[in-house]
């Protein structure tokens, strides 16, 4: 376990180094952007050992938002090097329908932001990997095993399910994430 440590530790050095050198950031969400939400929020208002599990469930909640957006683009992106602009159309009927569905809903609703620009934005997580099943040939040549990008998907929908709807993980569940999605993306790229 020193071994992880010293690793992680080493990476927060290099990290600080190269802020200190001026290294660009990608954005700019800082310290005067967290503080302005928090009070819109009402922070100051929730319960602070509630607050404590919420923080840090965040930064799983991170780590899934940002895996599930990389399953998003993988699929797209396979579908549409095989079909091109008719990719949509090789997605099964009931998410296409459910999708349709959800985007009506969004539009009613115009003072409220949209889940997104493309249809693959409104499918649930699960789908995504309803998507690669129906559509094996186009994603075999990259994931290799069916059963395993099944479980894999399985699995972080699971964990991503209990965060999102306000549960607290064990310490079990967020070593499995990392795997999980650690392995994915070895395989996946």
């Amino acid at each position: 376990m020193d071994h992880i440590y010293t690793f992680v530790y080493k990476g927060i050095l290099a990290d600080e180094s190269l802020d200190k050198v001026g290294r660009r950031k990608k954005n700019n969400f800082g310290k005067e952007q967290v503080e302005e939400i928090e009070n819109n929020l009402s922070f100051d208002l929730l319960d602070s050992d509630l607050m404590i599990e919420a923080e840090r469930m965040s930064i799983i909640y991170i780590a899934i938002h940002t895996f599930e957006n990389m399953v998003r683009v993988f699929v797209k992106n396979g579908l549409t090097e095989k079909f091109k602009e008719g990719w949509w159309d090789h997605v099964p009927e009931r998410i296409r329908k459910k999708v349709a569905s959800r985007i009506e809903d969004d539009s009613k609703f115009k003072w409220h932001g949209a889940r997104g620009g493309s249809e693959i934005e409104f499918c649930d997580f699960g789908d995504l990997s309803s998507i690669i099943v129906t559509n094996w040939d186009v994603f075999e040549a990259v994931l290799s095993d069916l059963e395993w990008s099944k479980s894999v998907l399985s699995v972080l929908e699971r964990s991503r399910n209990i965060v999102m709807h306000g549960g607290v993980l064990a310490r079990q569940d967020i070593e499995r994430i990392g795997g999980n999605i650690g392995d994915w993306i070895r395989q996946a790229g």
